[in-house]
């Protein structure tokens, strides 16, 4: 009867902490800011192009943060937390 009560116990327990971390993990996901735009400029030919991410070894940030994925409304840098 013991042992039972206890397994009951630490099934709660581990439900109760799945539960916390979820919750955590969504509070987390729902506080998170969209990545900023950049303009990136090719080395090879100059043109510009609108991206999230570096395009590669070949292109340069050209200007930036934007809000839009067309990089025309400016954005704030993002702070860093450190």
């Amino acid at each position: 009867m013991q042992r039972e009560q206890a397994m009951l116990a630490l099934v709660k327990t581990i439900r109760s902490a799945t539960l916390g971390a979820l919750l955590a993990c969504a509070c987390a996901a729902l506080a998170a800011a969209p990545a900023p735009w950049f303009k990136w400029r090719s080395k090879f030919d100059g043109r510009q192009f609108c991206a999230q991410t570096s395009l590669g070894q070949g292109w340069e940030k050209a200007g930036g943060p934007y809000k839009d994925a067309r990089c025309e409304v400016p954005s704030s840098p993002h702070k860093n937390s450190n």
